[in-house]
């Protein structure tokens, strides 16, 4: 479950770099994403493998839950979960399913439209249909014209930095990483799970006020 969390928080990173791109140059971001879209190690080893460890850490959460609660065989006459444990700590289940349900909505964006373009219809150049230059700014930009899915957009991040706030630490102690790096860990941890969706919500907004 840590080593897999790791895994896609380092993609979290790496996605967002190739996403911030699009605020400053619509010309680098289009060439890194024809880039990382006809890669054939990108497209047929590391997708499979950044798919399979989304699913993998979605589905080990559930069970972990599961487990926790079958745990328990009765419960507390008392529950004060907030002295021992943070709120993220007690609902990483729902701001989990909630980071679901926004994984879907964007593959339903960009993955899938993504895949038929390229092996329902075969069209491997990336190109406009005007053939003037390539089409993932302005289709990256037509996807935050509506309001309505950059609030959705935004929520989303919400909760994955709730989610990260807990999450980060948690997986590094899970990996026995308490040590004298213990606190800069902390400390870097909340940087990351702050400053990286609101670097998403960043993008969202951008695209929305400047299409």
């Amino acid at each position: 479950m840590a080593l897999s969390a790791l895994f896609l928080m380092f993609f979290l990173l790496q996605h967002f770099a190739i996403n911030i791109t699009s605020v400053f140059s619509a010309d680098i971001f289009n060439e890194i994403s024809h880039f990382m879209g006809t890669n054939p190690l990108i497209q047929y080893v590391m997708q499979p493998i950044l798919i399979f460890g989304v699913v993998f850490h979605f589905v080990m959460g559930f069970i972990l839950e599961l487990k926790n609660i079958r745990s328990r065989t009765v419960k507390y006459a008392k529950n004060n979960g907030g002295a021992n444990s943070s709120w993220m700590s007690r609902n990483m289940i729902w701001s989990g399913l909630a980071i679901l349900a926004f994984i879907i909505l964007h593959f339903i964006d960009f993955w899938i439209p993504e895949l038929n373009i390229k092996f329902v219809q075969g069209d491997m150049s990336g190109l406009l249909p005007d053939g003037e230059g390539y089409r993932y700014f302005e289709e990256l930009q037509h996807k935050f014209v509506n309001p309505l899915r950059v609030g959705v957009y935004v929520i989303a991040f919400v909760f994955l930095a709730l989610h990260l706030l807990h999450g980060f630490n948690s997986a590094f102690q899970s990996m026995g990483a308490n040590n004298k790096y213990t606190k800069g860990l902390e400390t870097f941890g909340k940087a990351y799970a702050i400053l990286v969706p609101l670097g998403f919500v960043f993008i969202a907004l951008f695209h929305h006020f400047n299409h």
